[in-house]
């Protein structure tokens, strides 16, 4: 089923790629939430196809604690550059991923 524009995808289990956009993205993530993350593996993830791809992805960052990551991917031409657009602290394993 192709994906709508807009929309976001089905929560799927993380992929070695987005534990690859976890890594370049984790340095951005410790600045915005103002502490650093000893562990920080990507669990699961929505994309959303807009000029370019959002991720909306769940990172587990040591013990019960979650955050969620808004990463924004540009198209091809554009250099697939990544950008930590936001995230959202605070999080438990159990917590559905939503659009923000």
């Amino acid at each position: 089923m192709p994906l709508l524009r807009g929309g976001t995808s089905e929560t799927k289990d993380a992929t070695e790629e987005v534990q690859k956009i976890c890594d370049e993205m984790k340095s951005h993530a410790e600045t915005k939430a103002g502490r650093t993350f000893d562990v920080f593996t990507a669990k699961s993830f929505k994309t959303q196809v807009v000029a370019g791809t959002n991720y909306f992805i769940k990172v587990h960052i040591g013990e019960d604690d979650y955050i969620h990551l808004r990463v924004y991917k540009t198209l091809p031409h554009a250099g697939e550059k990544l950008e930590l657009h936001s995230i959202q602290t605070s999080k438990a394993h159990h917590d559905a991923i939503e659009y923000f």
